[in-house]
């Protein structure tokens, strides 16, 4: 197949953690004999803020990391609708992730249903149809052939909100071309790998982070992201911990390789809203084989084994206690790395996804 994904941006993952599994469902496409056209605005929020805190070496980097993933771009506007019309062309699928503007994904229903040469899906990854419904709604997917929800509970939403049949369960996974463990003597404890999240998790990160580096001053404690508070990050930095800011999402099983385990707190609204949704730290942690303690989150799909592929905590008072067991115990870590990266390998590499998908595109054309 021809497969163009419309995406906010694959070249920046600043504050844009789509990017990461978009990048990797394009690797594993192409690897299984598709071609494969990303397709994103000029200047992107995400890519322009990138550049904006760190120039253009990080846009370089990109391009040698990923060298195999065909890239174009389109100006929006007046002429969006020639602009996709064109980039569409020869192509046997569009996908069109929910991180687009309106103008964009409409555009795109337009052109299938006028040309109706190729199956358009609608593919999303975010909260906002829980959250801010609104903002999905007023989307038009009327010509869309399907949608890709990332999760049971929000594949519900888009039956009983916006009366979707034809929606799929689609789960992120591990770019295993990028995300596998790597050699690595440990000269941290604990790494996170988060952005500060627009008050979805500011208490969580308070009381499982901060408070346990503060609590726990013979650990070492990292934290990357961007987007926090100057206020944040002097409560961070007065806590003892190193904060590094921004880190290339490519770089990450690097630093994962530096550190004893991580950390997983999920987002206020995968855990009230829309349960049984990890996002995507998880499945990267799990792929680098390094061991993962998580707050709680309802795994209504058994996506992983809790217990086993990784550690879940309740209450302040056990992620510090498990803080403490994991950096003493060595066997213990082992053990939890290797079983979550078999859990990974077996299910939810970006391969197994690019599977699903050829499956779901086959089940369309076999009743169009």
């Amino acid at each position: 197949m021809k497969i163009v994904l419309f995406a906010h941006s694959l070249i920046s993952d600043w504050n844009h953690g789509n990017a990461h599994f978009l990048r990797g469902l394009a690797r594993a496409l192409q690897h299984r004999g598709h071609e494969v056209v990303a397709c994103e605005r000029w200047r992107s929020w995400s890519a322009d803020e990138l550049h904006r805190d760190h120039g253009a070496g990080p846009i370089v980097e990109f391009a040698r990391a990923f060298p195999d993933l065909d890239i174009r771009f389109y100006a929006d506007g007046d002429a969006i609708l020639d602009e996709v019309d064109h980039l569409t062309r020869g192509a046997d699928l569009v996908l069109v992730h929910e991180f687009n503007e309106p103008e964009l994904v409409g555009a795109v229903g337009h052109v299938r249903r006028r040309r109706g040469d190729f199956v358009a899906l609608f593919h999303d990854t975010h909260h906002r149809l829980a959250s801010a419904p609104q903002q999905i709604i007023r989307l038009n997917l009327a010509h869309y052939d399907g949608v890709l929800a990332y999760g049971d509970s929000l594949r519900a939403l888009y039956r009983e909100v916006l009366g979707v049949e034809r929606c799929w369960t689609f789960h992120e996974a591990a770019d295993t071309t990028v995300f596998r463990p790597l050699p690595g003597e440990p000269a941290e404890d604990v790494i996170w790998i988060g952005n500060w999240g627009d008050d979805e998790r500011t208490r969580e990160i308070e009381d499982y982070l901060i408070d346990s580096a503060r609590q726990l001053p013979e650990l070492r404690f990292v934290i990357h992201g961007v987007r926090y508070p100057e206020s944040a990050v002097r409560t961070i930095r007065s806590a003892g911990i190193s904060f590094r800011g921004w880190i290339a999402n490519y770089r990450v099983p690097d630093a994962f390789a530096r550190a004893k385990m991580t950390v997983h707190i999920p987002r206020g609204p995968y855990v009230d809203r829309l349960p049984g949704i990890p996002t995507i730290r998880p499945f990267e942690a799990l792929a680098c084989g390094i061991p993962l303690l998580s707050t709680l989150w309802e795994d209504r799909e058994g996506l992983f084994r809790a217990g086993v592929d990784y550690i879940m905590v309740r209450l302040p008072a056990e992620m510090r206690e498990a803080m403490l067991r994991l950096a003493r115990d060595e066997e213990a870590r082992r053990r939890l790395a290797e079983a979550g990266l078999e859990t990974i390998r077996a299910r939810h590499t970006c391969d197994h996804r690019a599977e699903q998908l050829e499956a779901i595109v086959d089940r369309i054309a076999a009743v169009v």
